[in-house]
């Protein structure tokens, strides 16, 4: 059993273009795009004509300022799109480019008038809409385009070419449910495009029945019984006339709508959807965009100016293609840079590796194993003079002393108990060291307490206050410390 394939392998855009058949992958689809500073009017338009070519363009394309055609193009193929048209508005009117893509021809069309599918819908008594008619393509119909000139034929081709052609061995008429219709007038030079959808009412049948057939509610207001209703005819509306036999036809097929069965008569109804537009070509370009001018309704150059353009163009071109082998050479010469410094990266990496371990550790033992040089000597050296012989020495008795091992000695815990007895006891001695050295003082001097403070008494030359405390004697004079400084 194969293994389940996950929701991203199942949305994944090259899977879907794997499992698409073939008559989808090979029908011309197109982008409808419009360029520069546009009015909502023609935003309108170009999603108009994106509802004429579905369902095999990008409907839900959102165009930005900073795209260029280039930028299209380089997706073009990967979404099999073959046709582009690129709608733009200037001072002088409205155009629309008709390329094939990738490499033209492109055809400039002047907008004449057009008139939105919003328009075209709301100007109709009886509006039809169906949503179903926009999954298949349309049926082109081109009038009067075999006038004389390639450009007439190349604008033939490329109408048809923009929808899928039809096979008519194979054709299922109930996917035909839209048409294109491309009117040429010689005399005007203009183009005429419409769009329709086909609808097949059923004829032969009381206005009555064709009313239940095609699913419509009757009123029967007027009618005591359901088969009243079918006997009389005059209840219906004196609009609905019985269509002309030239546009009755017998289908092969059944079709989608109710009552148009097989072999049945049926008449053809067209219902327009919008938008409407009227073309005048105008120029017609060898390449996309750019290139020789094949056909020009208003200008017309001589054989020199053409030859002159066709030069210059040609030296663009070799420009361009100079320029080009110059930004390849220089892409690989960059390249090749980059690589060699790679290569010389990874020799220096590679080297760096090659020390062994031992080597390392025999560099570091060699640098241990030299003796540090002696201050002395290097003092003697620098200076000149023998240096003072507390300046080098090291104090052996703070040196701390090893117990014989080499594991490092940790803090020693103690009890609260035991630190403040310590302390205590601290306090103790050095209140008895105070004294005793009081006391052998005392005893230099001769005597005890009061002989010691009277010999001090007669040596300092003061008296006893009341308090038994030594003063000086104050003088008449003495409460004014300033005068006396004076």
């Amino acid at each position: 059993m194969g293994k389940r394939k996950g929701k991203c392998v199942k949305r994944n855009s090259s899977t879907k273009q794997a499992a698409e058949p073939e008559h989808v992958v090979k029908a011309p689809h197109s982008f409808v795009i419009h360029r520069g500073n546009c009015s909502k009017n023609l935003m309108d338009l170009t999603k108009d004509f994106r509802k004429i070519m579905e369902p095999f363009t990008a409907s839900q394309l959102k165009e930005r300022k900073k795209n260029t055609i280039k930028d299209f193009l380089s997706v073009s193929g990967y979404l099999h799109v073959s046709h582009m048209m690129v709608f733009t508005e200037t001072e002088l009117g409205t155009y629309m480019r008709l390329a094939r893509l990738p490499r033209g021809p492109t055809l400039t069309f002047r907008v004449q008038n057009y008139s939105l599918a919003r328009d075209v819908v709301s100007s109709l008594r009886k509006q039809y809409v169906n949503a179903r008619a926009f999954q298949n393509a349309p049926l082109i119909v081109l009038n009067s385009f075999s006038g004389e000139g390639m450009h007439m034929k190349l604008m033939a081709t490329m109408f048809q070419n923009m929808f899928p052609t039809i096979n008519i061995t194979n054709v299922k008429l109930k996917n035909i449910r839209r048409c294109v219709l491309m009117n040429y007038n010689p005399t005007t030079k203009l183009i005429d495009m419409r769009h329709y959808i086909i609808r097949a009412i059923p004829v032969g049948l009381n206005k009555g029945v064709k009313k239940m057939v095609q699913g419509k509610i009757p009123n029967l207001n007027r009618c005591k019984d359901m088969s009243e209703f079918f006997d009389k005819a005059a209840l219906l509306s004196e609009s609905e006339y019985e269509e002309d036999a030239t546009n009755q036809v017998t289908l092969p097929q059944s079709l989608a709508t109710r009552g148009a069965a097989e072999n049945s008569q049926s008449a053809i109804r067209l219902v327009e959807l919008g938008p409407r537009m009227s073309l005048h070509l105008i120029k017609v370009e060898d390449g996309l965009m750019d290139g020789e001018v094949l056909f020009h309704e208003l200008v017309e150059k001589t054989d020199e100016e053409k030859a002159l353009i066709k030069k210059k163009r040609e030296e663009k071109r070799r420009l361009k293609e100079k320029r080009k082998s110059q930004q390849d050479e220089n892409v690989k010469r960059k390249q090749k840079e980059k690589e060699d410094l790679k290569q010389k990266a990874l020799e220096g990496i590679k080297k760096k590796k090659e020390l062994t371990e031992n080597q390392r550790l025999s560099e570091l033992a060699d640098a241990e194993g030299q003796e540090p040089e002696d201050d002395a000597v290097y003092y003697r050296q620098e200076v000149g003079a023998e240096p003072e012989p507390d300046l080098f020495s090291r104090n052996p008795s703070r040196k701390r002393k090893s117990d014989g091992t080499d594991e490092p000695r940790g803090f020693k815990k103690m009890r609260l108990d035991k630190k403040l007895n310590k302390k205590y006891q601290n306090k103790n001695e050095k209140s008895t060291t105070r004294a005793t050295d009081r006391d052998s003082r005392n005893r230099q001097h001769g005597g005890g307490k009061f002989q010691n403070s009277d010999s001090r008494n007669k040596r300092a030359g003061g008296k006893f206050n009341k308090f038994n405390k030594l003063g000086n004697s104050k003088s008449k004079g003495g409460k004014s410390k300033g005068k006396q400084r004076k």
